[in-house]
């Protein structure tokens, strides 16, 4: 899945926006989060142990809305076109941006829903025919790659096949740091920023896909 520089980029830019967007949810949300589903599974969990209802609700909605989330960046992706990519970007910037303008006017609730759907929906960035993509928005999995491809390394393996996923994590830790820093600056209205960036890697991508299409457009007219 990342087997190129520029998917390698798109990711670990994809991943630091996540880790923008769940570190002002996080605080706001006083423990939750916005794009990190077993850590909200682990408090619906302990909550519903605890009989404490109103925690678990809120720990299912929020889980709830991220698979629905998901399911429509799938949707996206597995039609036709080759801006689908593209396509999925400007769908979460749209989210972005309705969840910053509902920050502003005080709407919390309505401003949290909208950045899990986009947290979601971006999981599906690199989902193709069917697979089950690169997760972009949690980096349990990515951690755990690392771990694997260090001992592929140590056994005479490629020497450098886990710094790519490395590289993730270290893009959601940086996102997550800005994300607070912003959040303790303007609250929920720091969204704005994330929505600009997804507005803008929805732009790039698009326009890779096209200069794919004309390099591939060219050599068969050759």
């Amino acid at each position: 899945m990342l087997n190129s520089p520029g998917r390698v980029a798109l990711a670990c830019a994809l991943s630091a926006l996540a880790g923008y967007i769940d570190g002002i949810g996080f605080i706001h949300l006083g423990g939750l989060f916005v794009s990190f589903m077993s850590g909200n599974s682990t408090r619906l969990g302990v909550s519903a142990a605890d009989a404490d209802w109103p925690g678990a609700l809120e720990a299912l909605v929020l889980i709830v809305l991220f698979v629905i989330g998901a399911s429509a960046g799938s949707l996206i992706v597995l039609g036709r076109g080759i801006y689908r990519q593209a396509l999925l970007l400007l769908v979460e910037a749209a989210l972005l941006m309705a969840a910053a303008l509902c920050g502003g006017q005080g709407l919390a609730a309505p401003a949290i829903a909208a950045m899990v759907l986009a947290m979601g929906l971006e999981n599906a960035a690199f989902q193709i025919d069917g697979g089950g993509g690169l997760g972009l928005t949690y980096v349990t999995g990515a951690l755990v790659k690392v771990g694997q491809t260090v001992a592929v390394a140590l056994r005479g393996g490629p020497r450098w096949s886990w710094l790519p996923n490395l590289l993730l994590w270290l893009a959601l830790v940086a996102g997550s740091t800005v994300g607070a820093v912003a959040y303790h600056w303007i609250g929920l209205e720091a969204v704005w920023f994330g929505a600009a960036a997804a507005l803008a890697l929805s732009a790039i991508v698009a326009v890779r896909a096209r200069a794919r299409v004309t390099a591939l457009t060219a050599r068969t007219s050759a």
